[in-house]
């Protein structure tokens, strides 16, 4: 019986104005909407490109924004938590 070997370590990352793209080690592809994350939605170009890997190949850090995604979050398919509001 074949055996799978599953890599979820981001190997490339691609964003467009709809899209992040992850492409897994393993092979896989995964595509969500922009939109799910507020912070990038309304960041500048420039802040949406300057993206690093993290969490030891399980991650995407935006440092100018303070954003962090995992890959366990977008196999889940899960959006951005709604934020709440820090107001007294």
């Amino acid at each position: 019986m074949p055996t799978s070997t599953s890599d979820e370590r981001i190997k490339n990352v691609k964003i467009d104005e709809n899209l992040i793209t992850v492409d897994l080690m393993d092979g896989r592809i995964i595509s969500v909407p922009l939109v799910w994350y507020p912070s990038l939605m309304n960041a500048t170009p420039e802040q949406l490109m300057n993206w690093e890997i993290a969490g030891g190949g399980y991650g995407i850090h935006w440092p100018d924004l303070d954003e962090d995604l995992s890959t366990e979050g977008f196999l889940r398919g899960a959006p951005s938590p709604k934020k709440f509001n820090k107001t007294a």
